[in-house]
């Protein structure tokens, strides 16, 4: 799920995030993993930003992982396979403390190998560049702050002056999201409306496809089935984007819902951390 909502941010405020990362406003655009070709490659947390001469790689971490160094020196070896004209800008971005050496490593050392790369851990970064750009106000939750409620109610006023209603329904979800990292849900519920996700742009193209195809379903197998396909399409458009894919027994358990309990369901997700939080709450009588 973090990896999801930061890669979002990541390519929908590149602008941004190129201001904090290189000190200037460069227009980056998306460059697709794959490009790099040679398998295996971590397609979900990869995140490659281009601009002319310059290519961005981007990984966000929540959990320390020793398997990041090597990994940094692959993919370097890789983009610049690809991109040999490009200066190869690496940046390792730690999300939640951790006293693990590794996310103190920035780079990688074999027997006549050497290759460094940029490490941000973001407990350790003041607040004032992150209240500056709208995109990066999902992170600011993050930094180094002793009363992080308060820095909530910060960002919470910031999201309030965004002039434009989807960039701020958008930025409020994202920060909902990140702030589980470092607070309790309830008071991220306090602070920011719950219905935040909810009024999302993504949510709501979610909704809108779901209740279109309830609409066809509807004239195929009548209007009760087809409300019920719908819902059950909402659901799954929304696990998936919160969480990637769902296993297909899960998705069978689906269809033995009844319209009202899909309902409370496709409420209910906006506060799951984890699919194991959606198979307690399928368990549940």
């Amino acid at each position: 799920m973090f990896d999801n909502i930061c890669k979002f941010i990541a390519e929908t405020y590149s602008t941004d995030i190129a201001t904090w990362l290189l000190g200037e406003a460069i227009q980056l655009t998306q460059v697709q993993p794959q490009e790099l070709a040679v398998e295996p490659i971590r397609a979900d947390s990869l995140i490659l930003l281009e601009a002319e001469g310059l290519l961005l790689h981007l990984e966000f971490q929540t959990k320390a992982d020793r398997q990041i160094p090597f990994r940094m020196l692959d993919y370097w070896v890789r983009a610049t396979r690809r991109f040999p004209d490009k200066n190869i800008h690496q940046v390792v971005i730690y999300l939640k403390e951790t006293s693990a050496d590794v996310v103190y490593q920035h780079k990688f050392e074999g027997s006549k190998t050497s290759h460094e790369f940029e490490v941000i851990r973001l407990w350790e970064q003041s607040a004032d560049k992150f209240l500056e750009n709208v995109g990066m106000l999902p992170f600011a939750i993050l930094v180094k702050d002793s009363d992080k409620k308060h820095l909530l109610q910060e960002i919470a006023q910031k999201i309030d002056q965004i002039p434009e209603l989807n960039t701020r329904q958008t930025i409020a979800a994202a920060t909902y999201v990140l702030a589980g990292l470092v607070l309790d849900k309830d008071v991220i519920k306090q602070v920011l409306r719950r219905d935040a996700m909810r009024e999302s742009v993504t949510y709501q193209e979610i909704l809108q496809e779901g209740r279109q195809e309830g609409r066809q379903e509807g004239l195929k197998k009548g209007e009760i089935n087809g409300r019920k396909q719908g819902l059950v399409s909402v659901i799954l458009r929304l696990l998936m984007h919160k969480f990637g894919n769902v296993s297909p027994k899960i998705q069978t358990r689906f269809a033995r819902l009844k319209i009202s309990r899909l309902e409370n369901l496709a409420e209910a997700i906006l506060d799951f951390e984890s699919l194991a939080d959606l198979e307690a709450w399928l368990n549940k009588k």
